[in-house]
């Protein structure tokens, strides 16, 4: 399949390492992925859904140990420890090199390596870049074949090139105390054992559109961002796009696949989905930002996804998709999970694979990390340009969080340093569907915390270096947070479509069409541009300005916790950062 010198090295290195019964080369073609598919039913690794409700779709399970990113076991290695930075776990490169050596040394003896290169990006994009992962599991092969370019293109684009990074990945023991998702950003090499779990197995996901990344976008100057890519189309047929960043649970995939209120929709707004997750960014030739998503499938969260919520994410994975630890309905062969319309499955099997009768069990049927693997191509409002090589212009970059009583409906920072500042102070107070307390503040810095290759302190920096090159063309940078709640808890904003309406402001604000008022924090609009047409029994123009509002104690109390957070970076967090920090109590006191 390949000449390439370094690719071939390579890989006689990791063959003598794992030892493998046989090698199988990924091309990438249709024939050869339906036998893999065949042989991992016939094994079990996969089950065979309904093919006339479902076709194309299969349904997997993990281990019971095995269900999440395991963070405490992903570590980044680099020569020097403060590189890493207090952000990530750290090991010495030789030292984790000689820790998983023992752990992968004839570990494929009885199995086959399957050898899968793949381009994350179009393949024609000058912004894309090549990975090859071996891997001994077929469901690692048909998840990557969803979520990016695999086979001969990829190997074509890297051509004799050493620029591709090195993926090794066993399955192993699934022994979760000897799991260890390793990434080596000075060798362009990530190590991953014991593990079956999407997150810490799917290599060119987080681990290298991210982790690895993020640390080669600093050295050749773009960015790897954590952030879905939305274009909204108005009634002229113009199309702006925007880039957003939200921690988990604040509804990142709904907004990218947002469906207008019908008021909207009547006018002719038109919402087109670029990505969902991630986003690359680069430097056009006209000097403005332009975004890729490097993937080209999504890799959801299933619980909660349906036809109210996400009608589009819903549409995407009824072909083609791999559904991983949700409730196989035994009744039809068809699946089930938590907040799906349809009623529970009375003749079912939980995700771990027991009968379950879902009108008696006090047991969740899906598990709460359950996932879908699907195709972007799939999805009802993919945008035309989801895959020009060149990306999208971004007009606007959004951090949210969730925030019961902080942060106002949408509020605009004054300049891209500012706006720096609003990514690296984002936080969410924590729900009962994370780990921990209730209400706790979690800092999620651009919501990269778990996800950056680097020292954050070097990242913030790199964001700063980003606005000066782009210089008079950066994109205008917003908080918004659809989580605001009354006095007895309720959500104040209706959410969901109607995030349209903010989104809308901020592109008149891109465009210079509409004044705001600046206050304490930045800009905020002025209560008659919030379009509330047609939602005035939901919420009033008063309601709104209480939104809108800002409590100086409450932000007062918030910079205490937020100096705490700077403080772990030490001389790494840029001067400008605190800058910024003094400037906000100030105008607060």
């Amino acid at each position: 399949m390949t000449n390439n010198k370094f690719v071939l090295d390579w890989i006689n290195g990791v063959e003598e390492l794992l030892k493998p019964k046989k090698t199988v080369w990924i091309t990438g073609e249709e024939a050869q992925l339906e036998e893999l598919k065949n042989e991992a039913i016939k094994t079990g690794e996969l089950i065979l859904l309904n093919q006339e409700l479902l076709p194309g779709c299969t349904l997997h399970r993990s281990a019971v140990n095995d269900v999440a990113r395991v963070e405490d076991r992903t570590f980044i290695c680099t020569s020097k420890e403060e590189d890493a930075g207090p952000n990530n776990n750290w090991k010495a490169p030789n030292e984790m090199y000689e820790k998983l050596t023992p752990l992968f040394d004839g570990v494929m003896k009885e199995r086959t390596m399957y050898i899968i290169p793949y381009s994350m990006g179009p393949i024609d994009s000058p912004y894309s870049k090549v990975g090859i992962e071996v891997t001994d599991s077929i469901y690692v092969v048909l998840n990557m074949k969803i979520m990016t370019r695999i086979g001969q293109p990829a190997l074509d684009l890297l051509g004799d090139s050493n620029d591709f990074v090195r993926g090794v990945h066993s399955t192993a023991d699934l022994d979760d105390k000897e799991r260890y998702i390793a990434h080596f950003p000075e060798d362009n090499t990530i190590w991953s054992v014991n593990s079956g779990y999407g997150g810490n197995v799917l290599l060119g996901k987080k681990c290298f559109a991210l982790r690895i990344a993020s640390y080669q976008g600093k050295k050749e100057g773009w960015m790897a961002e954590h952030m879905l890519i939305l274009g909204i189309e108005n009634p002229q047929g113009e199309v702006r796009y925007i880039a957003a960043a939200f921690p988990s649970a604040c509804g990142k995939t709904n907004l990218a696949m947002l469906i207008p209120p019908e008021i909207y929709r009547d006018k002719g707004y038109k919402i087109w989905t670029v990505g969902d997750d991630i986003s690359w960014m680069n430097i056009g030739e006209d000097g403005r930002l332009y975004a890729i998503n490097p993937e080209a499938g999504f890799f959801g969260v299933v619980p909660g996804t349906n036809q109210k919520s996400n009608p589009n994410a819903l549409a995407t994975t009824r072909k083609d998709t791999i559904f991983t630890n949700v409730v196989l309905n035994e009744d039809d062969n068809t699946v089930w999970w938590e907040g799906l319309d349809e009623e529970a499955p009375v003749n079912g099997r939980d995700w771990k694979g027991n009968p379950w009768n879902g009108l008696e069990s006090t047991e969740k049927g899906a598990h709460p990390n359950s996932r879908f693997t699907t195709a972007a191509k799939n999805c009802p409002c993919i945008s035309p340009e989801w895959e020009n090589p060149q990306g999208v212009p971004i007009s606007a970059i959004l951090f949210g969080g969730r925030r019961a009583k902080t942060a106002p409906l949408v509020y605009e920072s004054t300049d891209w340093q500012h706006g720096t500042f609003l990514g690296a102070t984002m936080a969410s107070e924590t729900t009962a569907a994370i780990m921990g307390d209730v209400g706790v503040v979690r800092r999620d810095p651009m919501a990269m915390l778990p996800f950056c290759g680097y020292n954050m302190g070097d990242y913030f920096s790199h964001w700063l270096e980003m606005g000066e090159k782009l210089d008079d063309k950066v994109p205008k940078i917003f908080h918004v947070n659809w989580f605001r709640v009354d006095d007895e808890g309720n959500y104040i904003w209706p959410g969901f479509g109607d995030n349209l309406r903010v989104l809308e402001w901020i592109l008149k604000r891109c465009d210079g069409e509409v004044d705001a008022d600046k206050i304490s924090i930045g800009y905020v609009p002025k209560v008659e541009d919030i379009n509330i047409e047609g939602i005035e029994d939901k919420i009033s123009k008063e309601t709104i300005k209480e939104i809108l509002s800002v409590k100086p104690k409450e932000w007062l109390d918030d910079i205490e916790n937020i100096k705490e957070f700077f403080k772990q970076f030490g001389d790494r967090l840029p001067k400008e950062m605190m800058d910024e920090l003094e400037k906000l109590e100030n105008n607060l006191k």
